[in-house]
C-alpha cells in the first residue's frame, strides 16, 4: 500500500528506542532526524516536514512521560498525536440530499472515484447518481457508464454533446429523483486555461455543495501548486487520494490537504467499485504507525460476511460457533476474506499484525498466501458434498483422486486437511468461550496489544 515506505520507515526510527526507559536530547535529536529523511523521502513538502518535526522535538523535550511509560511508546504517542493533527479531519459528508463536483488532472482517478463514492453513498441508504460531464477525453463516457453499472447506481451523460456545461445542466434534471449527485469533470495533462474555465462555469450551473480535488497519491512535490490553482478556481473543501494500492509515496497528496486548508474525503485502495473508504485520520495514522485499525476492519468484515451470505443462502457464519465446523465453513469464510479486499490491507488493520510484524515478512508473503487460498479453494471444488461434510474420513485413495480432480498435488490436498484441522481447533476455542462479555474482552486485548504484537503498546491503546 502507498505510504508503506513512510509507516516502516517511522516504525524503524521508532524501534531504536526499545529497551529504553529515559530519553535523553541526543535520542530525541536522532529520532526527529530519522523522522524528518521518513518524510522527506515520502514526498512531503519540506516546510511541512520542518514544522511538524519541531512540534515533535518540542514536545518529546517539554512533556514528562507518564510513569512506568517505556521511551518508545511516549515518542509514538506525541508522533501519532502529531500527524492526526496535521492531517485534520475527515471532509464532512453528511448522509442527506447533496451535490459534489470533483476536479483534477487526467489520470488521477476521477471516473473511477464518482463511482466508488456513488457505490458508498448506496450502501448508507441513498440513492447517488453520477452525472459524466468529460468530452475531452476519448473513452470517457463508456467508461463512466460502466463503472456506474458495476457499482449499480444511476448514470447520466450524453457522448453525442460537446457542450460540458450543458451536460452537467441536463443531467441534474434528468437524475432529479437521486439523493445524491456526484459530477465528474475533465482533466487535462497539465493546469491549463481553457479546464479551469471549464470546470468555474460547470461549477456555477452545479452549485455544488463540496467540491472535491482528486489526487493521484503518486503525484509528490507536483501537489501543492496543483492544489493552489483548483482551490483558487472553485474552492476546494477536501481531497480524495486515489491508488492507495500502488507503490508511490503519497507524501505530495498529504502537502495537498495542508495547502488547500481542506482534508482528505476518501481514500481509493484498489480497481473494484467497492475499494473506497471513508478517511478516518485516527485510524489512518494508526495503520500507518502499525497499531491496527480496529473500526474499518470491522466494517469491512460485515459488508464481505453480509456479501457472501448473500451469494450463499443456505449458510449462516453464527452456524459454525454452534455446531460442527466443516470444509464447507472453511471455504465460506475463505470466500468472506476473499471479499474484504488484499490480504495486505486486512493484516494492516489487525493490531499486533499490520506494521511491524508485516515488515519482517518476505515481500512476495502476501501474495503467496492468497494463491494457496486459491489453491485451496479449487481443490475443495473437487470434494463431494459428504467429504467436505466430514473431511476426518477422507483417507489415501481419497486424496489421490481429489488431487487428480483439481490439478494439485496430494500434498496440497493433505495441507489443506492440515489447515483446516487448525481452524477447527480455533473455532471450538470460540465456542468454548461461552458468553459475549468473554468475547468483547478478547477483543479489547486485541486492540490493545495484548495478542501479542502491538509494537510493544501495552495498555496504552491506542493511548485510551
Amino acid at each position: 500500500m502507498v505510504l508503506d515506505d513512510l509507516g516502516s520507515s517511522l516504525r524503524g526510527t521508532l524501534d531504536k528506542l526499545r529497551g529504553k526507559s529515559r530519553l535523553s536530547e541526543e535520542d530525541i535529536e536522532e529520532i526527529v532526524k530519522e523522522i524528518q529523511r521518513s518524510l522527506l523521502s515520502a514526498d512531503v513538502d519540506v516546510s511541512l516536514v520542518m514544522e511538524l518535526s519541531d512540534s515533535i522535538k518540542e514536545r518529546a523535550l517539554e512533556e514528562e512521560p507518564p510513569a512506568g511509560t517505556p521511551a518508545r511508546d511516549f515518542v509514538l504517542r506525541i508522533v501519532y498525536e502529531e500527524l492526526v493533527d496535521l492531517i485534520g479531519d475527515s471532509t464532512e459528508l453528511p448522509l442527506e440530499e447533496q451535490t459534489i463536483l470533483l476536479a483534477g488532472l487526467q489520470g488521477s482517478g476521477k471516473t473511477t472515484s464518482a463511482a466508488k463514492m456513488a457505490w458508498w453513498f448506496s450502501t448508507k441508504g441513498l440513492r447517488p447518481a453520477v452525472i459524466q460531464t468529460d468530452t475531452f477525453r476519448p473513452g470517457a463516457y463508456d467508461q463512466a457508464e460502466e463503472m456506474a453499472e458495476r457499482a449499480e447506481v444511476e448514470f447520466y451523460g450524453n457522448p453525442d454533446s460537446e457542450d460540458p456545461v450543458e451536460i452537467a445542466r441536463k443531467g441534474l434534471e434528468e437524475t432529479s429523483e437521486a439523493d445524491v449527485h456526484i459530477v465528474d469533470t475533465a482533466g487535462r495533462h497539465a493546469l491549463e486555461d481553457d479546464l479551469i474555465d471549464e470546470i468555474e462555469q460547470i461549477e456555477g450551473v452545479v452549485e455544488p455543495d463540496t467540491s472535491l480535488l482528486v489526487l493521484d497519491a503518486a503525484i509528490g512535490q507536483g501537489a501543492k501548486e496543483q492544489a493552489q490553482q483548483f482551490d483558487e478556481s472553485i474552492g476546494i473543501d477536501g481531497v480524495v487520494i486515489t491508488k492507495l494500492d500502488g507503490t508511490a509515496k503519497g507524501g505530495g497528496a498529504l502537502t495537498a490537504v495542508d495547502q488547500t486548508d481542506s482534508s482528505i474525503a476518501f481514500l481509493g485502495t484498489g480497481e473494484e467499485v467497492q475499494d473506497i473508504e471513508r478517511f478516518e485520520p485516527d485510524g489512518f495514522i494508526s495503520r500507518l504507525l502499525g497499531m491496527g485499525d480496529l473500526s474499518q476492519l470491522a466494517e469491512r468484515v460485515e459488508r464481505a460476511m453480509e456479501q457472501t451470505e448473500m451469494e450463499e443462502d443456505d449458510w449462516d457464519p453464527e452456524d459454525m460457533l454452534q455446531g460442527q465446523f466443516t470444509l464447507n465453513d472453511m471455504q465460506k469464510q475463505m470466500e468472506a476474506m476473499n471479499n474484504m479486499g488484499p490480504l495486505d490491507q486486512v493484516m494492516d488493520m489487525i493490531p499486533g499484525l499490520g506494521g511491524g510484524i508485516k515488515d519482517q515478512l518476505p515481500d512476495d508473503a502476501m501474495d503467496v498466501t492468497q494463491e494457496r487460498m486459491r489453491t485451496f479453494s479449487v481443490i475443495m471444488d473437487s470434494m463431494t458434498d459428504a467429504e467436505k461434510e466430514y473431511p476426518k474420513a477422507i483417507g489415501a485413495s481419497q486424496i489421490q483422486r481429489i488431487a487428480r480432480g483439481s490439478g494439485t498435488s496430494e500434498e496440497e490436498v493433505r495441507e489443506l486437511l492440515q489447515q483446516y484441522k487448525m481452524m477447527e481447533r480455533t473455532i471450538k476455542q470460540f465456542q468454548g468461550m461461552g458468553s459475549e462479555k468473554e468475547m468483547q474482552r478478547m477483543m479489547q486485548q486485541m486492540q490493545q496489544g495484548g495478542g501479542g504484537g502491538g509494537g510493544g503498546m501495552g495498555g496504552m491503546g491506542p493511548f485510551g
